[in-house]
């Protein structure tokens, strides 16, 4: 049953355009940190055959995203990404939600190297991932995009700073003007990928950082965008390797 803290948040929520079980599982997964059906419908009030579709709605909200693992596993985005999706349209309620979760919200320990595979969807909830992975980078960075639209401002001042602080940072496109624009940032090099991938037209963007993270993204015909990522894990350590043995992608030492 909910404290009339959290009743006041689910009300909040709902002004925002969720329903009263959206709201329940948001918060239930920020308290969680991240969690299984079974782990949300343990302290939401929220029926256990519910929460899958629940969450499939949260998802394409841009509110949490989704662990391809078994069983499923739900992960909330970030307090500031769910504020900068839902104020648009309801910026008097706002404020009253997020206060609650902002003090119920528990960040899981360690969680980051242990997970494997997340999914993220929507053009606005990739470029926040692409900027928050290249921001992590300490050691080497590369970023891909055959699309010029990809290429975001923060992108390109993120690999203009992590360049500034020695490390080493590449860009892969075959799209001259992605290359001359990112290429012309001091300490960025720039590259065509390999002959044999000209025909891709369905790659949406790369970004490699260090030995264990990496984001791939494909576009749709309708122009949406998915992408996967993984950070610390032995499934990105290995998946960066296979890329760059078959694309000869830049490598540390270049």
């Amino acid at each position: 049953m909910s404290n009339p803290g959290e009743t006041d948040a689910i009300e909040a929520f709902e002004g925002l355009g969720l329903t009263s079980y959206e709201a329940r599982v948001f918060i239930a997964l920020q308290q969680l940190g991240s969690g299984t059906a079974r782990d949300v419908a343990s302290i939401a009030d929220v029926p256990r055959s519910q929460v899958y579709s629940v969450a499939e709605s949260l998802e394409d909200r841009g509110l949490l995203e989704v662990q391809q693992s078994s069983p499923i596993r739900y992960r909330p985005v970030s307090i500031d990404e769910a504020q900068s999706v839902l104020r648009s349209r309801f910026e008097t309620e706002q404020e009253r939600a997020f206060d609650y979760v902002e003090r119920v919200r528990t960040e899981p320990a360690g969680e980051e190297e242990q997970e494997d595979i997340w999914t993220v969807r929507g053009r606005p909830q990739i470029d926040d991932r692409v900027t928050d992975l290249c921001s992590r980078a300490t050691d080497r960075l590369i970023f891909g995009t055959r699309l010029p639209p990809l290429v975001t401002d923060e992108v390109e001042q993120l690999l203009a700073t992590k360049a500034g602080e020695g490390l080493e940072v590449a860009v892969v496109s075959r799209e001259p003007e992605v290359r001359n624009r990112l290429g012309a940032l001091e300490g960025v090099a720039a590259f065509s990928p390999p002959d044999h991938r000209a025909d891709d037209e369905r790659s949406g963007r790369i970004v490699i950082a260090d030995d264990d993270t990496i984001l791939l993204s494909v576009v749709d015909d309708d122009g949406s965008e998915t992408a996967i990522w993984s950070a610390g894990s032995l499934f990105a350590s290995v998946l960066i390797e296979l890329i760059e043995a078959s694309n000869q992608a830049p490598t540390k030492g270049r």
